[in-house]
């Protein structure tokens, strides 16, 4: 009996397996085809420095590649048997005179179905799934600065120093330590924790 791979190259011509819907197993034992994206199509930047910004560093390819995972491990599986959640026979007969004495008396039961929960009047003006959202038309998204973490705590840095400089000016002291109650962000965490 011939394994399908060895029926795969009789069968077909390699040119015209090529072009047609048949796939062959992916790069690096890949079950299905390589869906990484091209640099044009990356969209996630990062900080480069100088206000600069590059594409972010490619993920790496994961250790499983290529083995199939079994359903138990990716979903949680049944604990106990199958009908094991339902009513008592007691329990079932108490809902059904509840729901009865509701229906008399006019008023809808206090928990909503899945169809109502689900439905489209129920969902707010700010949720996105809700058809009849719409963003602020002010809304500006923020622009990347293009500052590494490093050159962003340096800014910081100065800022805190130009405000201290002020500080001691205004007050007529040349040192932070002579002042009551200290400036910069190290000594106001200093203070902080001391309280």
């Amino acid at each position: 009996m011939k394994t399908f791979q060895e029926f795969i190259l009789e069968a077909y011509d390699p040119e015209v397996q090529g072009r047609s819907q048949i796939r062959t197993q992916g790069q690096g034992g890949r079950i299905g085809a390589e869906r990484k994206k091209t640099e044009p199509e990356k969209r996630r930047m990062k900080a480069a420095g100088g206000k600069t910004t590059s594409s972010a560093k490619d993920y790496k390819p994961r250790t499983d590649i290529g083995t199939q995972r079994p359903k138990s491990t990716r979903e949680q599986q049944p604990t106990q048997a199958r009908g094991s959640a339902a009513l008592s026979a007691r329990e079932a007969q108490r809902k059904a005179a509840m729901e009865r004495r509701a229906a008399k008396s006019g008023t809808k039961t206090k928990t909503k179905t899945a169809t109502q929960l689900l439905s489209k009047g129920n969902k707010s003006q700010t949720d996105p799934n809700n058809p009849k959202y719409k963003p602020d038309p002010k809304y500006k998204p923020q622009k990347a600065s293009g500052l590494t973490h490093r050159e962003r705590l340096n800014k910081v840095k100065k800022g805190e120093k130009a405000l201290r400089d002020i500080r001691l000016k205004n007050l007529g002291k040349t040192k932070e330590s002579e002042l009551k109650y200290p400036v910069t962000g190290k000594e106001v965490t200093r203070r902080n924790k001391k309280n």
